[in-house]
C-alpha cells in the first residue's frame, strides 16, 4: 500500500493535528461545516491506519535482546541528553492504535446530535486529543511517551469542563489534579532512569555517553547486562510508573474521579475516555512496568491482583445499585478494567494475550453503551432507569442493538467479550500465586455483570410504555444507526473469530513474558 521505509505511523499519528490547524480555518460559527471537516479527517485517518495490520507481519520472531518493532522511525532530538523523535509499533500497541483509529469517526458522528455550542472548538480538541493518545501508543522514547502522556489531559479537561453537565468544573478539576499527579511521579521515576543509565554507561568507560531514553535501546541495555537496577531501586521506579497508571486505569481504589467525569462529560467525551484513554493506563503496565522492571512486577503482582479481584467485584456491586444509566456504565469499566489488570498481572501468555484483547472488546463494548445512553438522553434529557420501560415496542431497532451490546459486554460466549475474560481467567488459573481462589472472584465478576447489565435492560426495554413521554419515541436516524452499526460488527466477528485478534500479538507478548520469566529465573 506504500513503499518500503514510508512514514506510516507518524502520517497517522499526525493526520488528526493537522486535522485540527485545518479546523482554524473554519469559521467559527459554521458548525456543520466543523463536523464535516473533522469526519472527513477521522475517515481519512482510519483509511490510512489500515496500512498497519496489513502491512504488519507477525511471524517475524523475536530477534537479540531488543524487542521486535515494526515501522520504526528514528529522528535525533535531543541528542545531549539521548533523546530522540522514536515511533513503532509491534504486537501489543497495533491494536489500540487500530482502535483510536477505529473509534474516532464515530466519536466525531455522535456530536451531530449532542454538541451544539463551540463546534468547531469541540472538534478540534477532539482530534488534538486523538494525536496524543496515538502518541502513548507508538513512541519508543521515554521522553516523548511522557508528553504525549501529558498532553491527553489538556483536551480532556476542557471537553469534560467546558461540554459537560452541571458539575462538569469539578468532575473536570478532579481528572485533572488525580491524573497529573500520577503523571508527576513517573516523570520522576524517568529521570531517574536516564540519570541512573546515563552514570551506568559512564562507568562502563564511555565517558561522553549521554545516557538514552530510548525505549528499545533500554531494554536491550538491560536484557545485555549493561545497564542493571540494584532490587530496591527497581522496585521504585516501577512504583513510580505503576501508580501513574493504576489512576489513568483506573485501578480500585484510585477509581474515584472516573464516575464523576463520566456522568459529567458530553456523550463523545465518554466514549473516549472509556473507550480509548483508559487504555492508555493497561498499556503502559505491559509495555513499560513488565518490560522494564520484570523482577518488581513478579514482587508485587499478588498484591496487585488482590487489588484487581477487589475492583472485579467493588465495580459489579455498586453499579447494580446505580439509578443513573451512566454511572451505572461508569462503574461497570472499573469492574473490567479490574479484569484486564488481573491478566496483566498473571504474568503468563494467557493472561497478557487475554487483556490486550480485553482492552479492545471493552472499548468497543462499552464505547458502544455510552453512545446507547446518550441516544436517549438526547431525546429526554434524563438518565434515570426509573424514567423508562416498554421501549422495544417504542424502538425496536435500537432495543435490538442495545441487547446485542449489553450481552457483549456480560461477556455471552460467540460475542467479543467473552473471548478477553475467558483468557484472563485462563492466565489467572495458571498463575503461579493466583489459581483458584482469584479464579473465582473472576468469575463472580462475570455472574454480577450479567445481573446489573440485564437489570439495565429490563428497566428500559421489558413490560408496558408507562411514561407518556416515552411513548412517540423516534428510532435510531441514520446517523446513529451507522455509529453503532460500525461497533457491532467487531462485537461479533472477534466472538466468532478471535485469532484475528491473537494472532499478530504472540510474538511480542512471548517477548514480554519469556523476559520476565528469565529475570525472575536469574535473579
Amino acid at each position: 500500500m506504500f513503499p518500503e521505509g514510508f512514514p506510516i505511523v507518524s502520517l497517522v499519528l499526525w493526520l488528526p493535528a493537522l486535522g485540527a490547524l485545518l479546523l482554524l480555518l473554519v469559521p467559527r460559527a459554521s458548525a456543520e461545516r466543523a463536523r464535516q471537516v473533522a469526519l472527513a479527517v477521522a475517515l481519512l485517518t482510519f483509511l490510512v491506519s489500515l496500512a498497519l495490520p496489513l502491512g504488519f507481519r507477525p511471524e517475524v520472531p523475536v530477534a537479540g535482546e531488543a524487542p521486535a518493532m515494526q515501522f520504526v522511525e528514528s529522528v535525533s532530538w535531543l541528542p545531549l541528553w539521548g533523546v530522540s523523535y522514536t515511533v513503532g509499533i509491534d504486537g501489543v500497541s497495533l491494536w489500540l492504535v487500530m482502535l483510536t483509529t477505529f473509534l474516532l469517526p464515530i466519536v466525531v458522528l455522535s456530536t451531530w446530535g449532542s454538541v451544539q455550542n463551540e463546534v468547531r472548538n469541540f472538534q478540534i480538541l477532539t482530534l488534538l486529543l486523538t494525536t496524543a493518545m496515538l502518541g502513548v501508543f507508538v513512541a519508543q522514547d521515554l521522553l516523548l511517551f511522557y508528553i504525549f502522556w501529558e498532553f491527553t489531559l489538556i483536551p480532556m479537561t476542557f471537553l469534560i469542563g467546558i461540554w459537560g453537565g452541571a458539575n462538569r468544573v469539578y468532575a473536570a478539576r478532579k481528572f485533572f489534579i488525580y491524573t497529573f499527579a500520577g503523571s508527576v511521579l513517573m516523570l520522576l521515576a524517568i529521570i531517574g532512569l536516564y540519570v541512573l543509565n546515563r552514570e551506568a554507561g559512564r562507568a562502563a568507560g564511555m565517558a561522553d555517553y549521554p545516557g538514552t531514553l530510548n525505549f528499545i535501546q533500554l531494554v536491550a541495555d538491560m536484557r545485555g547486562g549493561r545497564f542493571t537496577l540494584d532490587t530496591l531501586t527497581e522496585r521504585l521506579l516501577f512504583g513510580a510508573f505503576f501508580l501513574a497508571f493504576a489512576v489513568k486505569v483506573p485501578l480500585w481504589p484510585l477509581h474515584t474521579w472516573l464516575p464523576d467525569a463520566h456522568v459529567e462529560a458530553p456523550t463523545a467525551g465518554s466514549v473516549i475516555l472509556a473507550g480509548i484513554l483508559l487504555k492508555l493506563g493497561t498499556y503502559g503496565m505491559i509495555r513499560h512496568c513488565l518490560t522494564l522492571f520484570p523482577q518488581a512486577s513478579a514482587w508485587a503482582a499478588p498484591a496487585i491482583a488482590v487489588l484487581a479481584v477487589i475492583g472485579i467485584v467493588y465495580g459489579a456491586l455498586v453499579a447494580y445499585a446505580q439509578s443513573d444509566m451512566k454511572k451505572l456504565v461508569a462503574y461497570s469499566s472499573v469492574s473490567h478494567m479490574g479484569f484486564i489488570v488481573l491478566g496483566i498481572f498473571a504474568l503468563n501468555t494467557e493472561g497478557v494475550s487475554g487483556a490486550i484483547v480485553q482492552s479492545i472488546n471493552h472499548g468497543i463494548s462499552t464505547g458502544a453503551l455510552f453512545l446507547i445512553v446518550g441516544v436517549l438522553y438526547e431525546r429526554r434529557h434524563t438518565r434515570e432507569l426509573s424514567e423508562y420501560g416498554g421501549l422495544w415496542k417504542v424502538m425496536p431497532v435500537y432495543a435490538g442493538i442495545t441487547l446485542l451490546v449489553a450481552l457483549s459486554s456480560a461477556g455471552l460466549p460467540g460475542l467479543n467479550g467473552f473471548v478477553g475474560e475467558f483468557t484472563i481467567m485462563q492466565g489467572a488459573f495458571l498463575a503461579p500465586g493466583l489459581g483458584w481462589p482469584f479464579l473465582a472472584f473472576a468469575v463472580l465478576g462475570v455472574v454480577l455483570a450479567a445481573i446489573y447489565l440485564l437489570k439495565f435492560y429490563r428497566a428500559l426495554f421489558m413490560g408496558e410504555v408507562s411514561n407518556p413521554a416515552n411513548q412517540a419515541l423516534p428510532d435510531l436516524n441514520r446517523r446513529e444507526l451507522l455509529g453503532l452499526a460500525a461497533l457491532c460488527v467487531p462485537i461479533v466477528v472477534i466472538g466468532i473469530y478471535p485469532w484475528f485478534l491473537f494472532g499478530p500479538m504472540q510474538q511480542s507478548v512471548a517477548d514480554v513474558v519469556n523476559n520476565l520469566a528469565s529475570a525472575v529465573a536469574g535473579r
